[in-house]
């Protein structure tokens, strides 16, 4: 067997494993696996531009450092529209109706990329006022709102690409995205180094530069996606009759995306105020924060792609009528995680001053980051436990849970002690926050699914989808 079918045999389609009967760990890996491959390969956009722009400058790294959590706040207020439509699609899925997933995906690719491209010209105009509230210098602002204008006026194609992904997972599908990352990928780590520093016959764009890379690659991925869904051969199908802006769909997907924006926005907005913070510290520091976060959403990967994995099983299985076997996967997910995270802490605490180095050549900022990794990883497997439990927790539609749990500990927990502890200690209390919240994190997530309240959650019993004849289910006139 050559090594090209060895990994190919690695992933395995919706239809070469069920989610609603058999195993748990098995169709969990499966579906797991590619979502870990695309996160990764989502990272590497942050990844490289971080690493390329360390090289420009120090000011460019900082100005990222201030930059990237504001493109996740954006993307983040538009993000629930997409959790509500892959759980609508899983449940529908796991209930044997397809023609109503069609519906559901149909109605989610239109809604979404409208409330993207509204938020993108909003975010184009107050982009430098935001930056200058989350406390960025005077030498960083310019070109953190350089990067931030370019990237507002793509958000469109960037939250458009997520949106696939979320509805391809829904249905079961997470190989399709990943091998459409991939190429998407592909394309920005070849243009970042061109544009940021004029090789051949392009300008030096900078920070700018970055920003035009990463939005150009996103395009063409969401056009392949588009392309993907409208054919209906992969993955779920969407229709363009069906995309009409329907005023009860659109209710009931705001009514279950609206909370999963604000545990979006609650992440989002938690390192922005945390900037704040750190920008009362040198420009070291403040660069060192972006290079811990940047490790972080790397190390996270995992966890997040199986709660992802457990959004997609909770919700079909809830579908099909079948909760104990989605807190099986639930409590599967967790248990696994703990250990796989926790690993990982051990690695990033011994190997901290390597990891950092990789990304900058200022010993000031190598040694401020390793700070930041030894005080944080040993929490790392605590995230896992968090992440599973409200991974289940909206694939039952119960999205608000989710986000009272990621409100209370950064609101309640990180932003109080980070401001606290900065001041009494220094920086480093800002690091004790974050491993204080991920504690708490885990022992409210657990405590809260051990009520069993998400047990009678049914996001498609409200008739508010459509329901379609068989004639209409096999239609083709779109």
């Amino acid at each position: 067997m050559s090594l090209g079918d060895r990994l190919s045999s690695l992933f395995k389609s919706r239809e070469e494993f069920d989610l609603t009967s058999g195993g748990i760990a098995r169709p969990l890996f499966y579906l797991s696996l590619p979502i870990v491959v695309t996160n990764l390969l989502q990272t590497a956009y942050n990844l490289i531009d971080t690493f390329w722009l360390g090289q420009y400058s120090t000011n460019a790294l900082a100005a990222i450092s201030f930059a990237f959590p504001m493109v996740f706040l954006l993307i983040s207020v538009g993000m629930g529209l997409s959790v509500a439509g892959s759980v609508l699609v899983a449940q529908h899925v796991g209930a044997g109706e397809e023609a109503e997933a069609e519906y559901a995906a149909s109605q989610t690719v239109a809604l979404s990329l409208l409330g993207a491209f509204i938020m993108g010209i909003v975010g184009y105009v107050y982009v430098e006022d935001l930056l200058s509230l989350f406390g960025a210098s005077p030498e960083v602002l310019p070109l953190a709102t350089d990067y931030m204008q370019v990237i507002s006026l793509g958000l469109a194609f960037l939250f458009g690409f997520f949106v696939f992904i979320a509805l391809m997972r829904g249905y079961g599908d997470t190989i399709t995205p990943m091998l459409v990352m991939f190429g998407s990928v592909l394309i920005n780590v070849v243009l970042d180094p061109f544009l940021i520093f004029g090789w051949g016959p392009f300008p030096e764009l900078g920070i700018q530069g970055a920003a035009i890379a990463t939005v150009f690659s996103r395009s063409l991925a969401l056009a392949v996606g588009l392309a993907i869904m409208l054919r209906g051969t992969r993955g779920v199908r969407i229709r363009l009759g069906q995309m009409r802006p329907d005023l009860s769909f659109a209710r009931k997907l705001v009514g279950i995306g609206v909370p999963a924006s604000v545990e979006g926005m609650g992440r989002a907005l938690s390192i922005n105020l945390l900037l704040v913070i750190v920008g009362l510290f040198p420009t070291t520091v403040v660069a060192a924060y972006g290079i811990g976060t940047r490790v972080f959403s790397v190390v996270f990967l995992p966890a997040i792609a199986i709660a992802r994995g457990v959004e997609t099983m909770t919700g079909q299985n809830v579908g099909a009528g079948k909760p104990d076997r989605a807190e099986a996967a639930a409590d599967f997910a967790a248990r696994t995680m703990f250990v796989v995270l926790g690993a990982f802490g051990v690695v990033a605490w011994v190997g901290a001053r390597p990891i950092v180095a990789a990304f900058t050549t200022d010993p000031e900022v190598v040694d401020v980051g390793v700070t930041f990794l030894r005080y944080v990883a040993p929490t790392f497997g605590l995230i896992g436990v968090m992440r599973s439990y409200n991974g289940s927790f909206r694939g039952t539609g119960k999205t608000l849970t989710a986000a009272g749990i990621v409100l209370v500990i950064y609101a309640a927990v990180r932003l109080p002690v980070a401001a606290v502890l900065s001041q009494t200690i220094d920086y480093r209390g800002i690091w004790i926050a974050f491993a204080a919240s991920n504690v708490v994190g885990a022992l409210l997530a657990y405590g809260w699914y051990r009520r069993g309240t998400w047990r009678n959650a049914d996001v498609t019993a409200d008739g508010a989808t459509p329901q379609f004849s068989e004639d209409v289910e096999v239609s083709t006139d779109d």
